[in-house]
């Protein structure tokens, strides 16, 4: 949970996009008419962003793919090869593994959003570094405050000990709700890399894979 000075200072932050995207009018319920200009407008600012190392190698900014208007929204850690050459998430092989797991709840990528905590490809596909995250993550905190979804599903340790602000281990966390925001539903699973190294995992996997379908009926 946050403290009462995060919540101000992310309030102030996000009013100042606001105020830049032109919007002077909005209710409390975040439902913005123009959400797509305000995602445009994102989009932007990231691909200017050069605040870390980072973006000294990267080949193209990744930001995030599927449905704005989605309850669901997937977050893992970072780009890796492929995706830092398409600009898109999730496309390698655990990108595969992870459509074929949406699948499996009759879910196509075109019904979620997918994202990951940092937006450029950490050297060699290792996992971001606390700076680095800490300086991408307003850019994730814009992302969840446009989108708003009802349940955010992190991919691994790195997403979910960076939404829930904890250093537990992602065996200990998967499988059970928690919450980001008074409104916002975390569930944590494992990773599609690490399925596709642990295949045993998968059992695990799929129970979250039900909460997640039961979550989304429920929530319908």
């Amino acid at each position: 949970m946050k403290n009462k000075h995060d919540l101000i200072s992310d309030i102030v932050d996000w009013l100042k996009f606001f105020n830049e995207c032109g919007v002077k009018q909005f209710d409390v319920s975040m439902k913005i008419k123009n959400k797509k200009e305000l995602y445009e407008k994102l989009i932007k600012e990231i691909d200017e962003c050069t605040k870390c190392d980072l973006h000294y190698d990267r080949n193209k900014i990744v930001i995030g793919d599927g449905n704005l208007d989605s309850k669901v929204m997937f977050i893992g850690e970072a780009p890796g090869e492929e995706e830092d050459k398409q600009g898109l998430p999730f496309v390698g092989r655990a990108g595969q593994l992870l459509t074929k797991m949406l699948a499996a709840i009759n879910l196509t990528r075109e019904d979620v959003y997918i994202a990951n905590i940092v937006k450029c490809r950490p050297p060699l596909n290792r996992i971001p570094l606390p700076p680095e995250i800490q300086t991408c993550y307003p850019y994730l905190t814009k992302q969840l405050q446009i989108i708003h979804p009802l349940l955010i599903v992190t991919l691994g340790a790195p997403a979910t000990q960076t939404l829930l602000k904890t250093k537990s281990s992602i065996t200990q966390m998967r499988g059970k709700f928690y919450q980001y925001e008074q409104d916002i539903n975390v569930l944590p699973t494992f990773h599609p890399a690490f399925l596709l190294r642990n295949p045993p995992k998968k059992r695990e996997a799929w129970d979250d894979l039900k909460l997640i379908s039961k979550f989304i009926t429920d929530n319908s």
